[in-house]
């Protein structure tokens, strides 16, 4: 029997000493509740939404000005992830809610009291939308392309300036050719239509003159 409990190997425990500031903060800070302002706390508890970003803001392209990443105070403090995105405490104050202006109103992407599912919905955000302003850059970049290759600049309009003077030049004497043409054609069946009429009458009458 001991030889069967010196064979097991003992389950070593993972410890995260941010995993143990965090819970210690949150345990502060729900003590606190009663004596601190709302506003605080709720300030409190975004800023720390906001450490559980750092990361992921640093990693954002810093030629990217869509994203603010700040915590505006006030009668409800939010953290701003865009213009049109923000977190702000649901009305438990203990529920993270992210939520994002449209044009048909205010739409909620999240409500949890996890602050790792809020950080991660958050990432996902960020990089959904890094992917599409470089979409709307290329699509950009290809209108500009097809428009360069459409409208000729330089030597090649001056040459298609040339030609279309050429063929201008060209077709007046070509005009004039086909009228002439033409009338000599209009006078040579006008002397043909009166011969065949003078024949025609001296056939009709031979005795005549």
């Amino acid at each position: 029997m001991s030889e069967l409990h010196d064979n097991v190997v003992p389950h070593e425990k993972v410890r995260s000493l941010r995993d143990s500031i965090r819970k210690v903060r949150v345990a502060e800070m729900e003590r606190t509740d009663v004596v601190v302002s709302l506003q605080e706390s709720e300030k409190a508890r975004l800023e720390l939404l906001s450490e559980e970003l750092i990361d992921v803001f640093k990693e954002v392209p810093e030629d990217d000005d869509q994203f603010s990443f700040q915590i505006v105070p006030g009668t409800q403090p939010r953290l701003w992830i865009d213009m049109t995105s923000h977190v702000l405490m649901g009305r438990d104050r203990h529920s993270y809610r992210f939520v994002k202006e449209t044009r048909l109103g205010r739409m909620v992407l999240l409500e949890t009291a996890d602050i790792d599912d809020m950080a991660d919905c958050i990432t996902e955000y960020i990089a959904e939308r890094i992917i599409e302003k470089e979409r709307a850059l290329e699509a950009d970049w290809m209108l500009n392309r097809i428009r360069q290759q459409d409208v000729p600049s330089g030597k090649k309009l001056d040459q298609l300036k040339q030609d279309s003077s050429g063929k201008a030049v060209a077709t007046k004497p070509n005009k004039a050719r086909d009228m002439f043409i033409l009338f000599c054609g209009l006078l040579m069946g006008a002397v043909i239509g009166a011969v065949g009429l003078v024949a025609l009458a001296l056939y009709a009458n031979p005795f005549a003159g």
